[in-house]
């Protein structure tokens, strides 16, 4: 993308150069490869500058579209911050249930999956909604866990710290299939979650 964007504006220079080059010194040139050659009239200069200065707009205007699309596609340090920031203030504190069987959520796959989703959607509208990854450090447990927050673009990188506790208070058993007293209870967990600049 760099390269394509460094083209397009190292053209639209070229471009604006020829435009600039004078009649006579072209005729000179001419004049030197081919003196038999007829003269050019000044009609054609003119038409040719035109050109040249058109299709150095066209490659300016593409050059910045490019440089849009570049800052689209990836995160920036201060969105991938910001939006650290905002996933833990929405998770510390979050409950949840698993589905009573096993002692995974019904609700996320995983820790990783869950903060990866949730930095998405506070990345705002400048940010992309997609490159952002969460990678768990190797002595995570299911109660307590470490994960790496970084995103496409953003040279920062995040640590966030997730700590389960169980809150069997808040479990729920719900009615059977006949109306009656169900056999399967969710159990309630809580996380308190954390983040700080730099890598776990």
């Amino acid at each position: 993308m760099n390269a394509m964007i460094a083209l397009s504006f190292g053209m639209a220079a070229v471009l604006l150069l020829a435009a600039c080059v004078r009649a006579d010194r072209v005729r000179g040139w001419r004049q030197s490869l081919n003196p038999s050659a007829p003269d050019v009239p000044d009609a054609f200069f003119v038409v040719g500058r035109v050109i040249f200065l058109v299709m150095a707009g066209v490659m300016v205007f593409e050059g910045f579209n490019l440089l849009r699309v570049s800052a689209d596609s990836g995160w920036s340090d201060d969105e991938l911050t910001s939006a650290v920031r905002q996933a833990t203030g929405d998770l510390d504190g979050w409950m949840y249930r698993d589905d009573g069987l096993t002692t995974d959520s019904v609700y996320f796959d995983d820790y990783a999956s869950l903060l990866e989703d949730k930095v998405i959607q506070y990345g705002g509208g400048g940010a992309p909604r997609s490159g952002v990854g969460a990678d768990p450090a190797d002595a995570n447990t299911d109660t307590d866990a470490y994960f790496t927050v970084r995103a496409n673009g953003a040279d920062v990188a995040l640590c966030t710290h997730l700590v389960r506790t169980r809150r069997a208070k808040d479990d729920y058993t719900p009615p059977g299939i006949t109306g009656g007293e169900g056999t399967v209870t969710e159990r309630a967990y809580q996380l308190a979650v954390t983040s700080r600049e730099g890598e776990c």
